[in-house]
């Protein structure tokens, strides 16, 4: 199991354990059951099914960081734009099949088809937001987890509670309050869990992962465009290392020069 998922658990035994308690007393089926599949039947019900079905693969994406290397991406468009200022786009097609990444052969290859640089612009952004859409459709499946789920074990504890107090009223004593209050407690004990060590960090680093690859995005988009306008491979460098902290772009620098 990942360490970033692992974590949470051993921080959660670690404060049982130093606190004298037993990991046996945190356990409860009945408020499992409660929490879990509440929670998870609203989260259902709140995203589409199809979504869900494809969280394992987001949590997959999470795990397994994308090597997104801008510098490199900016040093490959470079190189492109100073073979087609010298021998015209057309000459790219032999390029253009060695590119890995979709995105960007997609889009040289429009270039090289001579399509309309607006018409270029326009698909590939269009892309982008059906990639951020979907993106945000598998984070939102996590954010409404982290609200879901606690408000399950705060349901629970209700429940909890309204046990404990009605079998106070038949007579139990102070060991059937803290017994009773035990129990409840533990379905927020779950619901907080879920929400804040596992489903709202998860949703942090999609967002983050996606900011990583819009980012990427961003800087084929200017260019492929720039290499399609003809612009002189120093403008494009100038353009494209803009997208970069100071601290990244030695390595570009150090790659293509002045040029």
């Amino acid at each position: 199991m990942p360490i970033c998922l692992i974590v949470p658990i051993i921080v959660n035994l670690f404060g049982i354990i130093s606190g004298g308690g037993n990991v046996g007393h945190m356990v409860d089926i009945a408020s499992f059951v409660v929490t879990g599949f509440g929670g998870l039947n609203s989260l259902v019900m709140a995203n589409d099914f199809s979504t869900i079905v494809g969280v394992p693969k987001a949590i997959g994406v999470l795990l397994n960081k994308p090597k997104f290397d801008e510098a490199q991406m900016i040093i490959t468009l470079i190189s492109f734009s100073e073979k087609a200022r010298r021998e015209g786009l057309l000459v790219l097609e032999d390029d253009i099949q060695e590119v890995t990444d979709p995105f960007l052969k997609k889009g040289m290859q429009l270039v090289v088809d001579g399509t309309d640089p607006e018409l270029v612009k326009n698909i590939l952004n269009t892309e982008i937001d059906n990639i951020e859409a979907r993106h945000d459709s598998v984070k939102k499946v996590f954010e409404d987890a982290a609200s879901l789920f606690p408000a399950w074990g705060m349901i629970g504890t209700l429940i909890g509670l309204v046990i404990m107090l009605r079998s106070l009223g038949g007579g139990g004593g102070t060991e059937a309050i803290g017994s009773g209050m035990a129990v409840a407690l533990i379905t927020t004990y779950y619901g907080s869990v879920i929400a804040n060590g596992f489903a709202l960090p998860i949703a942090g680093r999609l967002a983050s992962r996606h900011a990583s690859e819009a980012l990427i995005k961003g800087i084929m988009i200017e260019g492929i465009l720039s290499i399609q306008a003809g612009d002189n491979p120093r403008i494009v460098k100038d353009k494209l290392v803009s997208f970069l902290p100071p601290t990244q772009r030695q390595k570009v620098n150090e790659q293509v020069g002045d040029r």
